[in-house]
């Protein structure tokens, strides 16, 4: 039974009854009128090979009142990128491929680069940033939605719930976060159940009512890779290129609006995708990489806003953040228990452990280099700095498709 309970400082809204998918599609196909809704895919070339694309693809092509498809394409060759154009030709919407390994995006890279502007490695990070970009240049969409290209039990339901918040006018939401149940015969979403909560609980403890912790806990499921936002806050959030990218992005949702525009919505009853290997004894991959990475993103945000790190209190907030991760746990299992659930508590016992060894080498980076890797510059700044930049984007993926 779903509830409807709100709770922090963002609007929830929840799944409740069986709403009616026609209804919700009908009255976007009405708001697309007024603001018109990219989706941005970003996407690697395996993706394509594997078992969720062609689903996404199916429930793709069953979609009117999309306005434009942009898919951001990684790790793929010419040869590749022609078969990627005819697995999406069944989607009636227009789709418009960003060749991230194409010559003419590489020349765009190339004239960032030179200009003093640092747009980070290869990855989600970048290839979404890109796409705004491109939806930017062509101001042909008001709303742009983003979700992974990965997952296996997708449905245009999905879609419909994830955009609705944004695209209509009534509702005066900039930005909406999706949330689901990672649940299939276990408990799934470790980086979120096991770490982001309870450590973010754990600063809660020890620096005290803080905006941004309570903005942070406020979302069911901060680590989706699923949300919606209006083409304005595209323009000017800044986001990490790397494993950061969605509690960056929270961070500068938080720092340009007021809560009172965001929201979470409950767009799927099950939810599965790529799972990470935990991978404890190598940070550099897996869940590691990423936990990591998540850290000295939440510790950089909270640094920007005044809070003062030092030794001990990286100290204190490991012991803490333990504590609150053993208790969690306990919970856990006893909620997987009465659902009938597989609950391997070595395992989880284990990822806590994986996770408290992550917070001492986030807390060691930060110490040693507090700015780290710069966020990716917001489009207000990049188009300063080169004001033909989406011009030559368009022509640049233009020449691409040809």
């Amino acid at each position: 039974m779903s509830d409807f309970f709100q709770t922090g400082v963002i609007t929830t809204l929840h799944q409740l009854g069986h709403p009616s998918l026609e209804r919700l599609e009908a009255e976007l196909a009405s708001f697309s009128k007024i603001r018109p809704v990219a989706l941005v895919l970003p996407a690697l070339y395996s993706e394509f090979e594997g078992p969720a694309m062609p689903g996404i693809v199916r429930e793709l092509s069953k979609v009117k009142y999309l306005n434009e498809i942009v898919l951001a394409l990684d790790s793929a060759s010419e040869q590749q990128l022609r078969s990627v154009r005819e697995f999406m030709s069944p989607i009636p919407t227009e789709v418009r491929i960003i060749h991230n390994k194409g010559k003419r995006i590489g020349e765009i890279y190339e004239t960032l680069t030179r200009n003093g502007l640092d747009v980070g490695p290869q990855g989600k990070g970048r290839s979404a940033w890109l796409s705004y970009g491109y939806v930017l240049a062509r101001a042909k969409s008001d709303v742009i939605a983003l979700h992974d290209c990965d997952v296996i039990t997708y449905s245009r339901e999905l879609l419909a719930r994830l955009c609705y918040p944004v695209a209509n006018p009534a509702l005066d939401y900039v930005f909406c976060k999706g949330y689901y149940s990672r649940v299939s015969n276990k408990m799934n979403g470790r980086v979120t159940r096991l770490l982001v909560t309870p450590l973010v609980r754990a600063l809660q403890q020890l620096l005290g009512q803080h905006g941004f912790l309570l903005f942070l806990d406020s979302f069911r499921y901060p680590l989706a890779g699923e949300f919606c936002m209006t083409t304005d806050l595209a323009r000017v959030n800044r986001i990490p290129s790397d494993w950061g990218l969605e509690v960056g992005s929270l961070a500068e949702v938080f720092r340009n609006y007021s809560p009172n525009r965001v929201c979470q919505v409950d767009i799927a009853a099950t939810y599965d995708h790529k799972h990470q290997v935990l991978s404890a004894d190598d940070a550099g991959k897996g869940l590691m990489k990423m936990t990591v990475d998540i850290c000295k993103s939440l510790f950089r945000t909270l640094a920007s806003d005044g809070v003062v790190f030092s030794d001990g209190l990286f100290k204190s907030l490991i012991v803490s953040y333990l504590r609150q991760a053993e208790d969690t746990l306990m919970k856990y299992e006893a909620d997987a228990t009465i659902n009938g659930l597989a609950f391997d508590r070595h395992e989880e016992a284990r990822a806590v452990e994986a996770f408290t060894k992550a917070i001492s080498m986030a807390a060691l980076a930060y110490m040693e280099n507090p700015m780290g890797s710069p966020l990716i510059p917001n489009w207000s700044r990049v188009k300063a700095a080169i004001p033909d930049i989406f011009e030559m984007l368009i022509a640049a993926v233009e020449a691409d498709a040809r």
